[in-house]
C-alpha cells in the first residue's frame, strides 16, 4: 500500500509549490527528506529494562526498530559517563516517513488535550521543523494499560527547502496543523 500523503505530494502539492515559488527546475521543489523521532532517557540510563521499553514503544509508534544513542563524552555535572545510553531514536525515510506523518497530523496530534495547533515559529532557519510531545499515549498504537511510564519525545522533520517560508508552505500543504 502506497502512502496516501506521498501520492498527494506528487500529484497536488509539488505542482502547487512549483507554481507558487516560480522555480526554474522541478529539482528545486522542497520535499521531505527524513523524520527523526527521539526519546531522551537521562534518568533511566542505567536501567536496561526501561530503555528496552522505550525502544519497544518507539518501534510500535514508528513501525521501525529503534536505535540507542550513547554519550560521546563524560560530563561530571550530569553524572554522565562516556558510552552510557542517553536516548533512543528512529530515523524514518520514504513511505514509512509519509505514513508516520499522516498518522501524526490526522490522528495523534488532534488527540492532545487542549490542542490548538503546533507552533509555526519552530523552524531552524534552514527549512527544518522540530517540536516536542509530552506523552506517547496520543498515538493509538500504544495501549494505555501496558505503559509503565509517560515519556515525551522530540520530532524533527527535515526538508530539502532552503528557507523557512518554503518549508512552512510544504508542511501546511501536507496537513500540518499550525496554529494562527
Amino acid at each position: 500500500m502506497a502512502a496516501r500523503m506521498k501520492e498527494q505530494y506528487v500529484n497536488e502539492i509539488a505542482p502547487a509549490l512549483f507554481k507558487k515559488f516560480g522555480y526554474k527546475s522541478v529539482m528545486q521543489i522542497p520535499k521531505l527528506d527524513k523524520v527523526i523521532v527521539n526519546v531522551r532517557c537521562g534518568e533511566s540510563k542505567n536501567n536496561a529494562k526501561e530503555i528496552e521499553a522505550i525502544a519497544k514503544d518507539l518501534g510500535t509508534i514508528t513501525g521501525q526498530k529503534a536505535v540507542t544513542c550513547k554519550a560521546r563524552k563524560s560530563v561530571a555535572n550530569f553524572k554522565l559517563r562516556e558510552g552510557e545510553t542517553v536516548g533512543v531514536k528512529v530515523t524514518l525515510r520514504g513511505d514509512k516517513m509519509y505514513e508516520f506523518l499522516d498518522r501524526l497530523f490526522s490522528v495523534a496530534l488532534p488527540r492532545v488535550r487542549d490542542f490548538r495547533g503546533i507552533n509555526p515559529n519552530s523552524f531552524d532557519g534552514r527549512g527544518n521543523y522540530a517540536f516536542g510531545l509530552k506523552e506517547q499515549l496520543i498515538f493509538p498504537e500504544i495501549e494505555y494499560d501496558k505503559v509503565d511510564k509517560i515519556r515525551g519525545m522530540d520530532i524533527c522533520i527535515c526538508t530539502t527547502a532552503t528557507t523557512d517560508e518554503e518549508a512552512k508552505e510544504l508542511l501546511t500543504q501536507l496537513g500540518a496543523p499550525f496554529h494562527a
